[in-house]
């Protein structure tokens, strides 16, 4: 059980240390990482890398931006083999609306609360 926790520990540092190079040494924006690491994350999921990380990492593999990706592209291509094309926008709302929704929530509770500097 303690190995989980030190792999997922890994794994998650490993794709944190990614984002941090790209930022550090091509002075990427973090939107642009953020971006990188969701299209990472949908195309390992096209070639079932990442179920298979995730069966590995466990949290290391699915609190990780990339992980995001991944929900999008398996709602989707799940859905789609149901419904067809409409499946596509089912499939991708279906899975990643809870994280879309709280994150628009608590992005305006902050917003309610703090006065922004910009």
């Amino acid at each position: 059980m303690i190995m989980d926790f030190v792999w997922a520990f890994i794994v998650g540092g490993s794709i944190c240390v990614i984002g941090q190079l790209l930022l550090d040494i091509f002075k990427l924006t973090p939107a642009h990482v953020m971006s990188l690491f969701v299209v990472s994350g949908a195309v390992l999921d096209g070639f079932s890398l990442y179920d298979r990380l995730i069966e590995f990492a466990g949290a290391g593999a699915t609190v990780p931006i990339t992980s995001f990706g991944h929900s999008l592209l398996h709602g989707a291509m799940s859905q789609a083999e149901e419904h067809g094309f409409l499946g596509i926008a089912i499939g991708i709302f279906q899975l990643t609306s809870a994280g879309i929704a709280s994150a628009i929530l608590f992005g305006f509770i902050v917003a309610v609360i703090f006065k922004p500097k910009g």
